[in-house]
């Protein structure tokens, strides 16, 4: 077990050693000069060249990605260009609202999906199992930003509950946060929930007629108690794929959520810092993004070899 973890950790670090190299070529590739952006195009030749040296835009390349690397390494991010501030302070001040956002989404999409998904394959080819393919292609089909648009039109502008955007700040408190954050951890939850459905239904069909499930039903258990007790855990592997991808991607792909409810998140700090060409703050949002996905990856492939001990054999 220790040699498989050592061999996950090595090809984890590799992969994010790469990861970063294409992040800052690709970035850095980009048509446009941050100084130029910065000063405008009145600037003069001897103010554009003072800033750029003040940047670090002036070395070569191979160097301005050392030290970026260098300074990722001593856990200094580097400095916004556009907000002169630290950028591991600007991503912990925007991961505070969209760490709490993915994970209010992701709970209410398990909420729905599994037990919905559950009693689709208990009910197979039935009109519950109709009913949940159904709002499984329908809520897959409709964009995000769109269940964001409709929450806001009905719960804002015609019964005026709740406001129609914008984040108190966690200051204001815990009620007034997540209040501000339910809308959007709806819309983002819908769509993912879609999928879990599909995920979880196909899932416990697989399993729920093998030989240990008919063991449990002929021992004397409810045909309910053994898919939920025997099945449905022998079942996870899917559903623990998919919600570890679906995690991700709630972290990274919340950029016009965040946008449609104005809430200053990682996605909106990506979408700023592109139109503002901010290249060190896009770079270290998008290798954040790059490296939460390989790591959650890092922790499903644990998962795998928690739950099933074929795996964990086959392994070695």
């Amino acid at each position: 077990m220790i040699s498989i973890l050592l061999r996950r950790i090595l090809s984890l670090l590799v992969t994010l050693l790469v990861v970063s190299l294409l992040i800052f070529c690709v970035m850095n590739l980009l048509p446009g000069d941050p100084a130029s952006i910065m000063l405008g195009t009145s600037a003069s030749p001897e103010t554009l060249a003072a800033l750029r040296t003040q940047l670090g835009l002036d070395q070569p390349l191979p160097v301005r990605y050392l030290a970026w690397l260098t300074g990722i390494f001593h856990g200094d991010l580097g400095q916004s260009y556009t907000y002169g501030v630290p950028v591991a302070g600007l991503i912990a001040e925007r991961l505070a609202v969209t760490l709490p956002l993915a994970l209010m989404a992701i709970v209410m999409s398990v909420a729905i999906a599994v037990p919905l998904g559950v009693q689709a394959a208990r009910r197979h080819n039935g009109v519950f199992d109709f009913l949940a393919g159904i709002f499984s292609y329908v809520s897959i089909a409709v964009p995000a930003f769109w269940v964001g648009l409709l929450l806001i039109i009905a719960f804002s502008s015609m019964l005026g509950w709740m406001p129609a955007g914008g984040f108190p700040g966690w200051g204001a408190g815990l009620l007034a946060g997540l209040q501000a954050l339910l809308k959007p951890a709806i819309a983002l939850a819908l769509p993912q929930a879609g999928v879990l459905t599909r995920v979880a239904r196909a899932a416990v069909l697989e399993v729920m007629n093998e030989d240990y499930v008919r063991t449990a039903r002929a021992k004397g258990l409810s045909d309910g108690v053994a898919i939920w007790r025997h099945a449905v855990p022998n079942a996870a592997i899917p559903v623990v794929t998919m919600l570890g991808l679906q995690f991700t991607f709630l972290i990274a792909g919340a950029v016009l959520v965040e946008n449609v409810f104005n809430l200053p998140g990682l996605g909106r700090l990506a979408y700023q810092a592109l139109s503002q060409r901010d290249i060190i703050v896009m770079q270290d949002v998008v290798l954040f993004f790059s490296a939460l996905v390989i790591i959650m990856n890092f922790l499903v492939d644990l998962a795998y070899l928690m739950i099933d001990p074929r795996l964990r054999a086959n392994a070695q």
